[in-house]
């Protein structure tokens, strides 16, 4: 059965894209913790991010470094926080998180955004997305 995730990318669920290469996605989470908080996956569905082979996982990692440095110039905040937890989604994905405080890293607290601010976030980051 496919996962929410595998379904975003397939375009059977609508999401707000950040970046896209032919082997990964990053949108914005719809729940997020902060203003901007980004997930990035690999388009092939896993489960767990240590079952990855060992490029695609390098690849993941440099893929979501290139949207971290996007964010940090389209986003106000101290710096951006990577997490992997992995329970809530079975497709590997990690979570890009804004952070000013140690509590933005919690998944506690909700931010509350419009579906203007989603868009208008995306395309923030998006500009300065460049994947070669």
């Amino acid at each position: 059965m496919s996962s929410i995730f595998s379904k975003i990318i397939s375009g059977e669920i609508p999401c707000h894209k950040v970046a896209e290469t032919d082997d990964f996605l990053a949108f914005l989470d719809i729940n997020p913790n902060a203003k901007g908080h980004t997930l990035c996956i690999p388009k092939k569905e896993v489960d767990q991010l240590f079952d990855l082979d060992e490029t695609t996982y390098n690849r993941l990692m440099a893929f979501s470094r290139t949207v971290a440095r996007a964010m940090q110039k389209a986003i106000p905040c101290k710096r951006i926080g990577l997490t992997v937890i992995g329970l809530e989604v079975p497709h590997v994905h990690v979570h890009l998180i804004p952070l000013n405080t140690m509590e933005d890293a919690q998944f506690i607290k909700k931010e509350k955004l419009t579906s203007e601010d989603f868009q208008a976030t995306a395309t923030a980051i998006s500009r300065f997305i460049s994947i070669s």
